[in-house]
């Protein structure tokens, strides 16, 4: 009996050792929501500038971009503190909640299995593991880089 294929996840190298390291936290799920914590830490030796809002892409199982909407504000699990000018220190760290719905209504489910975040201008993109399960919503909402998540 020939055995079933699956198609491998994607594998990302882990965060750079020193320049500014991204980390995803777990899914967290409440009412029909998702939401996860992006870190990033500075791990040069100077102080690093961050602003604004990730750069951020949803991407498949093949490491490809879905087409996914990227809005920029408050979800259902953080208010959006709205961009600010931050230095890091060395060690420091700031936070974005990357949130979506999972409601299902018409068409096809869609989710994705990877994200792709450009944490400042310049920067080049990081690639972390995270299943976002997207319903029909095809979109996404994400915070500012913030030192704490807004409540």
């Amino acid at each position: 009996m020939p055995r079933p294929t699956t198609t491998p996840s994607p594998t990302y190298a882990p965060p750079p050792p020193t320049g500014l390291s991204l980390t995803v936290g777990q899914v967290e799920a409440g009412l029909g929501h998702r939401a996860s914590v992006l870190t990033l830490t500075n791990r040069d030796t100077a102080p690093r500038q961050v602003t604004g809002y990730p750069d951020l892409k949803i991407l498949a199982g093949d490491g490809s971009p879905l087409e996914v909407k990227v809005e920029h504000g408050t979800s259902y699990f953080a208010r959006d503190l709205g961009p600010r000018d931050t230095t890091l220190k060395p060690g420091e760290k700031v936070v974005a909640v990357l949130a979506w719905s999972a409601t299902v209504t018409t068409g096809d489910k869609r989710s994705g299995a990877a994200i792709s975040v450009v944490p400042v201008p310049g920067e080049p993109a990081q690639k972390q593991p995270l299943d976002t399960d997207l319903g029909t919503t095809d979109s996404v909402t994400v915070s500012s880089w913030a030192t704490e998540i807004g409540n």
